[in-house]
């Protein structure tokens, strides 16, 4: 049994089975922050420091590797300065490689017919390109600044709630610092 504790490290329930979470971020800071997160709330997770660049050719053996139920794709992405056009994915700083790790996410999920739940993007990241390329969750809808626990919130809700029942963003966006302006999703089933 896990104990599961919300952010104000109260016990709110046990669990007797947990989504495993792998978390990739390109900056070692929020990797160690993020590590802490999780502990914090007894959620079953391993962080990984990868810059943005190199997540799309580690993620697959780094799947393989660790047989995770979610896989959190972060690190920083933003508009590049002076360019306004929101749909095109040159725009961004880091949009591409989150894109090019899901894809291969979803290679790995078609090679072992697993079900994956994923979030990926960061502050001002391409939302919509990040859905289509095959995210359940991502971020920025609005191209605002995330908070750093926003996409943790996530992975951690998925990762508690019961296999076999369906987690959506009205279950989850009031947990959210700006709701569904920072995160948005089709959802997933654990």
């Amino acid at each position: 049994m896990h104990e599961i504790y919300d952010e104000n490290n109260t016990k709110t329930r046990e669990s007797e089975v947990m989504g495993k979470i792998l978390h990739l971020d390109g900056d070692r800071y929020y990797s160690e922050k993020s590590y802490n997160y999780y502990k914090k709330m007894g959620v079953n997770a391993v962080v990984k420091n990868i810059s943005e660049n190199r997540q799309p050719i580690l993620v697959y053996n780094l799947l393989k590797y660790y047989k995770p139920d979610i896989l959190v794709i972060t690190g920083h992405d933003s508009m590049i300065k002076k360019r306004k056009d929101y749909y095109n994915l040159f725009n961004y700083q880091n949009s591409k490689y989150f894109i090019q790790t899901i894809k291969e996410a979803r290679r790995y999920e078609k090679d072992t017919n697993t079900d994956l739940v994923i979030f990926a993007g960061a502050c001002e990241s391409y939302f919509e390109a990040l859905m289509q390329a095959g995210a359940n969750f991502a971020s920025s809808p609005d191209r605002i600044l995330i908070d750093i626990l926003d996409p943790l919130i996530v992975a951690k809700e998925v990762a508690i709630t019961d296999s076999f029942k369906y987690i959506n963003m009205n279950d989850i966006e009031g947990k959210l610092r700006d709701g569904r302006r920072g995160i948005g999703g089709i959802g997933a089933m654990r």
